[in-house]
């Protein structure tokens, strides 16, 4: 009884601890302007269950693909026998579903399969990442934490999978033993094989199997209440991430209505702008965003797909489209802990973004921002649909349309549009002079 009230007690506190940061996360993501992503709703979902569930995108990279693979239909199918988890937990059975027999023969063998499959992906992981070091897992952005987050969470995976056998190894040896409350249930066609490691007492054994099996779930919980700290987020945000994907033309302008009305109110004095017009052009900090552009920086995985292939990053620039949504989050999180601060204190400081700071040269550059050539490669490049460019194309959108601050070379150009039609410096009557012969 003591047993099942203190696994009632941690799992009801580790999802409450759980809500409470999700809770936070989605107010953050709320700071962002609103915009609809409600249309074409099967097409949606078709995206998603390709992108998210089928993850199509990540084949363009065939060995990482599958062993992702690996450890995503590990994660989610092993993760099944947590309901018998927590029904032993609460109840203080062991193995409820053992009755099923056959079925639940094979269906415990092939979580111990996969249970080695994700093992062995994540040493591989492991290797390449410090051992092999590959060049996209590393850059400016990609110091102390986010290298330590990603191997935090490889070697906790590592542990998981580790308990799960030895558990099986320990438990399958005791039922052989015939041993109280341990009923033949199970086959273990992986953890047979560790058996010859374990005690051959009872009493070691099944310190062993409940040790393992605390391990187990605890190690989950613990996980779970990680997500909010961790790049790891995308396990829960990749779906609706992919359903809310931007459907429109890739580099499309989302703000010609607005301007439109910008120069008619220059040209008419008497014209009004309809109601609900936007006050900013662009994007200087993370509220001038959309709360998909949060969203997707809470669903990056730093993967560094984005920055790879990106044109500007690989001759050299400043640019890192990755760094790009790693800024965002951590100015949005920033936010965050300013409301919260404020909240404690008992002080009033508005819409909480006042604080001297701003997404745009606190956090990224103006050098950045005009590296981008607005290609669209880091956006087809990500796996779940992350947009970079179109935060990158809302902050240039603020530093020429409300500081009128752009590059010697862009002001250039647009003195040129604006005189000749074109981006050169002559006349357009001499556009084809090029052709004509001597």
């Amino acid at each position: 009884m003591v047993s099942q009230i203190l696994f009632i007690a941690i799992t009801v506190a580790s999802i409450a601890l759980f809500s409470y940061n999700l809770k936070k996360v989605i107010r953050n993501i709320r700071f962002g302007k609103a915009t609809n992503r409600s249309d074409q709703p099967k097409k949606r979902l078709m995206m998603m269950l390709k992108v998210a569930f089928g993850q199509t995108k990540m084949f363009f990279r065939p060995i990482p693909a599958i062993l992702h693979l690996v450890v995503y239909a590990g994660f989610v199918i092993i993760n099944l026998e947590v309901l018998e988890i927590m029904i032993d937990g609460i109840f203080g059975t062991h193995r409820v579903f053992g009755g099923l027999g056959i079925f639940y023969d094979a269906l415990i063998g092939s979580f111990e399969f996969l249970a080695l499959g994700v093992w062995l992906a994540c040493v591989i992981f492991l290797i390449r990442r410090n051992i092999i070091k590959l060049k996209r897992f590393s850059g400016v952005e990609m110091k102390n934490w986010p290298t330590s987050d990603a191997n935090y969470i490889l070697i906790t995976e590592i542990l998981l999978m580790t308990a799960f056998l030895l558990m099986n190894a320990a438990d399958g040896k005791l039922q052989a033993m015939g041993a109280a409350h341990y009923s033949a249930a199970g086959a273990f066609p992986v953890s047979q094989f560790l058996q010859n490691l374990l005690p051959n007492t009872e009493a070691g054994l099944i310190a062993i199997e409940r040790g393992c099996w605390w391990f187990h779930i605890i190690g989950i919980f613990a996980f779970l209440n990680y997500l909010p700290y961790s790049k790891h987020f995308h396990i829960m945000f990749a779906f609706p991430n992919t359903y809310f994907s931007n459907l429109e033309p890739k580099g499309e302008f989302t703000n010609m209505q607005s301007v439109t009305n910008e120069v008619k109110a220059m040209l008419d004095p008497s014209f009004t702008p309809p109601e609900g017009e936007v006050g900013r052009f662009g994007a200087k900090d993370v509220n001038d965003l959309t709360w998909v552009n949060l969203m997707n920086a809470y669903t990056c995985t730093e993967c560094g797909r984005c920055t790879s292939v990106c044109p500007a990053n690989i001759t050299g620039k400043l640019l890192s489209p990755r760094k790009i949504m790693m800024d965002t989050r951590d100015r949005m999180e920033e936010v965050g802990r300013n409301l919260d601060k404020a909240a404690k204190s008992g002080t009033d400081i508005g819409n909480g973004f006042d604080d001297g700071k701003s997404l745009i040269d606190t956090y990224i550059s103006r050098e950045e921002i005009w590296a981008c050539t607005s290609c669209n490669a880091c956006t087809q490049a990500c796996p779940i649909n992350i947009d970079p460019l179109s935060i990158i194309t809302e902050l240039r959108r603020y530093a020429v349309m409300e500081e009128s601050q752009s590059p010697a070379s862009i002001n250039a150009m647009l003195g040129n549009i604006e005189n000749n039609g074109a981006p050169w410096k002559y006349s357009p009557a001499d556009r084809f002079n090029w052709a004509k012969q001597d």
